[in-house]
């Protein structure tokens, strides 16, 4: 594929993603207070718009398209003129976007939004035992419990954040949560992690090895690495390589002929899901570019970018994607989760076609 047509078929779903909504209402999160979060809408403070986000300024950040950058600059200007929104693990990721954005403008609005949130999450984010992240999500403080989300959604922008602001402090948190997380989600069984853990009666749920789940640690893991450039000798660098070697390994068994993973990655009668295969597209081509991973894992990753492609429709929708997915107690919770277009599903396609970029320059 040429590279003026991966640029075009990446802005397709870029204009998809910022044009996606939810008039009905229909995939709204109701909260016991009365609220509904929108988490299908983009022009919404929430993680799913926050990861869009981050896919459209990679792109800016390769192709230098000052169209893409006016949008991310308009969602922030926009999204500040309404009241303060609610600090929690999956509002912050948009500070990762932003830490980026005032990198490229130098506009000094960006930095008060930077140092509270950083602050915020440095000393305020409710922990569970051993100090990890506690998954606190509008609604839901879900006492004592560990989710792999967390690692995109909050410990990358904590690292950022802390290599900007020049706070060590930050970012030797941030590997201080990836350790914390492994411990308790990765399947030592599998190589594959699990979606949650609780410390209220110490279990990882329905021990589901979800796929999305799985995906955003195939993300975190070559964009930590990438962001904090720790030495080869590094402890903490050498786990997080090692474990992500250990899950590359079982994807690639598990990987369909068609090139996508079922929701469920060990369980065939489970759907196909295209929104992780995305990830694991992305998280596969950045590893074997940067050199963390052997290069026997290309062909996994291209077959996974080649299977996004061939599901992208012609209006932009990436399609097969999965709604937004709580903690479930049973591996049947997964497989009725309904699929839709949803913003992280076009980021993590607009991620992984960015990155195969990287391979037609």
């Amino acid at each position: 594929m040429q590279r003026q047509k991966i640029e075009a078929t990446i802005e397709l779903l870029i204009n998809n993603l910022v044009n996606l909504n939810d008039p009905d209402g229909k995939y709204a999160i109701p909260l016991a207070d009365g609220r509904f979060i929108d988490n299908k809408s983009f022009h919404y403070w929430e993680w799913t718009a926050g990861v869009g986000l981050y896919g459209m300024m990679k792109y800016y950040k390769l192709t230098k398209n000052e169209n893409v950058l006016a949008m991310i600059i308009d969602w922030f200007e926009r999204q500040f003129q309404e009241p303060p929104v609610e600090k929690n693990v999956n509002t912050m990721v948009q500070m990762l976007t932003l830490a980026y954005l005032y990198e490229e403008t130098n506009n000094p609005t960006y930095l008060p939004y930077l140092e509270t949130w950083g602050d915020w999450l440095y000393h305020d984010m409710p922990r569970t035992k051993d100090g990890g992240f506690q998954h606190i999500v509008f609604g839901s403080e879900n006492n004592g419990q560990l989710w792999d989300d967390t690692l995109m959604m909050s410990v990358l922008p904590l690292a950022k954040i802390g290599l900007l602001l020049n706070k060590q402090e930050y970012v030797e948190e941030a590997k201080r949560q990836f350790i914390i997380h492994i411990k308790y989600l990765f399947d030592k069984k599998t190589g594959l992690w699990f979606h949650g853990w609780t410390f209220e009666g110490n279990h990882n749920f329905a021990e589901a090895l979800w796929g999305r789940g799985n995906a955003w640690i195939t993300i975190a893991i070559p964009e930590f690495l990438d962001l904090v450039d720790l030495h080869e000798d590094d402890a903490v660098r050498q786990v997080l390589v090692d474990t992500l070697d250990r899950q590359l390994e079982a994807l690639e068994k598990c990987q369909n002929e068609n090139g996508l993973w079922h929701t469920l990655l060990l369980d065939p009668t489970s759907y196909v899901e295209a929104s992780c295969t995305a990830g694991f597209g992305f998280g596969t081509l950045k590893a074997v570019r940067q050199r963390y991973v052997s290069t026997n894992y290309l062909p996994m990753g291209m077959k996974a970018v080649q299977a996004v492609i061939d599901n992208i429709n012609e209006i932009g929708e990436l399609q097969h994607v999965s709604a937004g997915t709580a903690m479930g107690e049973t591996l049947e919770f997964y497989k009725e989760i309904p699929v839709t277009a949803m913003p992280y599903g076009q980021s993590m396609a607009i991620l992984a076609l960015v990155e195969y970029l990287y391979f037609n320059i």
